[in-house]
């Protein structure tokens, strides 16, 4: 499959927020799938090492929920370090010295792509929820497009975590032949009943927050940053387990020697909560958040092929890598087995390891040495594999 080149009808531009950023589907249309064509799609991303003169070493990185495409660069709005930059950069596991590494900003993102924060050019005003409704298929839509404005045919792999894992698992169904390697990880191949409520409390949080305006905040020069801030501290537990919050907080008291019989962060636990919603809303659109999450919650990646799992990965020469982690309970082992099973059932080239980790769902961004050692096998397998030289 030869990639098309959309460099006569794009713009391409870079900037310090968003990195660089191109505006595609100007004359080819998207159709997303609830139905809406949208065009003169805008998509920040960032890119990392060479493309070698073959263009066989790219490496696609798609973020989870509220990441976004600065992998390894300071964050230009909080300035801390990249999100998975102890996995990616040179001589790492994901070295930058072999491989060409891409990363874009999801659709209904935030930070440059094309969401609810940015201008309708039919209107001249923030989207809002006039956004139309978006879902991991339009997300590796646009994905594929940017792709192909790179001029790659053949992605050498794709990875990423839980909502970054959504994608990886999109790609290998609907693009299997532009991917030779796939790395879902710490994932699910359709989201939960009980991580659906999980979100639903957050999205409350914010459309109950007054400054929400109906998702016109923008408009009206106000942010809904306390719904936004408890949405973050909500889900920011559930990113974490039992052990490590136990072993970095216990029960410690928060600046002072006894309990104040008030409401003030009696408990260092409590702090730390304010503290990752304070600092969240800072960097994060409150209706981005309402789209993203709503994204992951309609994914099943079985209900494209009548509910059988199997049927998306049929006649697959990809090679897949899984991995799960034994401390997390938002996206547990038994729905990574299931994918597993499902590429199994069709004779798949498929990899499994389930790290051992108290570290939660957020241990794939955290320093694992196992989970790097074992990637980085894996990633030297396909590469030797692919014709790629060793680092």
């Amino acid at each position: 499959m030869m990639a098309k080149i959309y460099d006569k009808k794009t713009l391409k531009k870079e900037t310090n927020t968003h990195g660089f950023q191109v505006s595609l589907a100007r004359d080819e249309p998207l159709r997303l799938d609830c139905g809406v064509d949208l065009s003169n799609i805008n998509v920040a991303y960032q890119t990392y090492g060479q493309l070698n003169a073959k263009k066989t070493n790219a490496v696609l990185i798609c973020h989870a929920l509220t990441g976004d495409h600065f992998v390894t660069d300071s964050h230009p709005v909080t300035g801390k370090p990249g999100w998975w930059s102890k996995l990616v950069g040179p001589g790492k596991t994901i070295d930058t010295n072999r491989f060409y590494v891409i990363c874009s900003n999801i659709l209904g993102g935030c930070m440059g792509t094309t969401g609810p924060k940015e201008i309708n050019p039919e209107t001249g005003k923030p989207w809002g929820l006039d956004f139309p409704g978006v879902t991991i298929a339009d997300m590796v839509r646009v994905q594929a497009r940017l792709i192909d404005y790179l001029g790659i045919d053949q992605l050498f792999a794709t990875l990423g975590g839980s909502m970054g894992g959504m994608q990886v698992l999109e790609w290998a169904a609907k693009f299997s032949e532009r991917v030779f390697a796939a790395v879902p990880i710490a994932t699910a191949a359709r989201h939960s009943s009980q991580n659906i409520a999980f979100h639903e409390v957050g999205r409350q949080a914010i459309v109950a927050d007054p400054d929400w305006c109906g998702g016109n905040y923008i408009s009206q020069d106000k942010r809904p940053h306390r719904g936004l801030a408890v949405a973050r501290m909500a889900a920011h537990i559930t990113y974490l387990s039992q052990p490590a919050l136990h072993r970095k907080f216990g029960r410690k008291l928060q600046e002072r020697d006894a309990i104040s019989y008030g409401f003030d962060a009696d408990f260092q636990v409590e702090s730390y909560l304010r503290h990752q919603g304070i600092t969240f809303v800072d960097r994060f659109d409150a209706n981005s958040y309402l789209y993203t999450t709503r994204a992951m919650d309609y994914f099943d990646l079985s209900s494209d092929y009548k509910g059988v799992l199997a049927n998306a990965f049929k006649g697959t020469k990809t090679r897949f890598c899984v991995f799960s982690f034994t401390s997390d309970w938002l996206f547990p082992t038994e729905g990574n087995r299931e994918i597993v099973h499902a590429l199994n059932a069709v004779a798949a080239n498929v990899s499994f390891v389930e790290i051992k980790s108290d570290k939660g769902h957020d241990a794939f961004l955290l320093d694992e040495p196992e989970f790097f050692r074992v990637l980085g096998g894996f990633i030297d397998g396909a590469a030797e594999i692919r014709g790629l030289p060793r680092g």
